[in-house]
């Protein structure tokens, strides 16, 4: 099999996801009509297609350590700030909810899902079982709403104010950075499963012999995709801090000072 062929035939349509993601476009139209911001709600639904119905799913499935890392990032950062995004302006948490949004909560959840899916028996099991890789991708959409409500929700007097936004993101950037580090330089296998793939889709030779993939290269892959590509999203979402911050003095001056 060459690259073409796998990026042609790895896709899997999945009927029960798409009908999920069908009912949500249909739900979010339902409920925002045009108040929402229904653009991300596409863009959030593309994502999840992306991770979950795509040659990157295939290979995440117990054959790269690294494709899982991306598979990661997707579902617990970009996806659900994508959600965040595309509520309407007006939108508030109900009563009930408000003390999830609370920031200590927020950052808790989005660091510790990275490090609690990358012990070695549960990163295993999320490979092996489907159960578990279905509780592990809604636990990390979930925390990930959790960790940018904080910071993406509608409505800024719900939000952090921006200098603590950039520490709050910042400090996340570090949490993960060092686990990206120790995954990199570890020599001890994180998540076992991405050593002995049984290649029950016939993409071994493809992935060793003609992409030279080796488990230890891949390895050291993913903990790069954790340190690199995911602090560049936190750094995207601190300059978006500072472009408040630097905005909030203008807007806040009386008109006859403009």
């Amino acid at each position: 099999m060459t690259t073409r062929q796998f990026l042609i035939s790895g896709w899997t349509w999945n009927p029960w996801l798409l009908a999920a993601m069908a009912a949500a476009f249909i739900g979010y139209r339902m409920l925002w009509g045009g108040r929402g911001r229904g653009g991300y709600w596409v863009a959030f639904l593309g994502v999840i297609g992306l991770a979950l119905m795509s040659p990157l799913h295939a290979l995440a499935g117990g054959y790269l350590f690294s494709a899982h890392m991306v598979q990661h990032i997707l579902l617990l950062l970009i996806a659900p700030a994508l959600a965040l995004l595309s509520l309407p302006p007006s939108f508030s948490a109900a009563p009930g909810l408000r003390a999830l949004t609370h920031p200590g909560i927020g950052w808790a959840s989005g660091v510790g899902a990275m490090w609690l899916w990358h012990a070695s028996a549960l990163c295993n099991a999320a490979a092996a079982s489907g159960a578990v890789f279905v509780l592990q991708t809604v636990s990390l959409l979930v925390l990930g709403g959790l960790f940018w409500g904080p910071i993406l929700a509608p409505g800024r007097q719900q939000g952090l104010p921006p200098l603590a936004g950039i520490v709050y993101l910042f400090t996340a950037c570090l949490a993960c950075s060092v686990l990206g580090v120790i995954i990199t330089f570890s020599p001890v296998a994180v998540c076992p499963v991405f050593m002995h793939a049984s290649d029950r889709l016939g993409l071994m030779e493809l992935i060793r012999s003609r992409w030279g993939l080796t488990p230890e290269k891949d390895q050291q892959l993913g903990g790069l995709l954790m340190w690199a590509p995911m602090c560049l999203i936190y750094l995207t979402a601190i300059l978006g801090q500072l472009a408040r911050w630097y905005a909030a003095p203008a807007t806040a001056l009386p008109e006859n000072a403009r």
